[in-house]
């Protein structure tokens, strides 16, 4: 056994931790569910996660999704609705009362479908990553991050 500061003690146990495959959390994310164990629910409202996994009791409190699924939905949304929208007017030339009246509607439930799978994706990453909080081993000296 050898101590490489006061803060942490590496043996055995602690250099084998859980194995957890990036892929495979973020699926279950995209799904909803708990990265962990694929069964529990990860939200308990639509976007708010729930405090811990109903099955195998992950902690999802210390998640910082922060803004980064509303930026990714309109990264995605806008790669499926621009392109349509171009090639619509370039073929059809529809009115512009007819386009608005289609390619509002599609951007919005587009966006609305997707925000909460790509916000579970993104909390599935940060527990396969081991980020903010996820990390079982992190030192105690790190201060958390208080909640907005």
């Amino acid at each position: 056994m050898e101590t490489v500061n006061a803060a942490t003690t590496w043996t055995r146990d602690t250099a084998q931790a859980e194995k957890r495959d990036l892929w495979t959390a973020m699926k279950r994310g995209f799904r909803c569910r708990c990265p962990r164990c694929g069964e529990g629910k990860m939200f308990r409202a639509f976007l708010k996660t729930a405090d811990n996994c109903s099955k195998c009791g992950l902690d999802f409190t210390p998640h910082r999704a922060d803004d980064l699924p509303a930026y990714l939905v309109i990264v995605v949304v806008g790669h499926i609705v621009v392109p349509a929208a171009l090639w619509i007017e370039t073929n059809f030339s529809p009115a512009v009362w007819l386009q608005l009246a289609i390619y509002l509607p599609v951007t919005f439930l587009l966006s609305l479908v997707l925000l909460q799978p790509i916000k579970g994706a993104v909390v599935g990453i940060q527990w396969a990553l081991r980020m903010h909080g996820f990390d079982e081993n992190a030192p105690s000296d790190i201060p958390s991050v208080p909640p907005i």
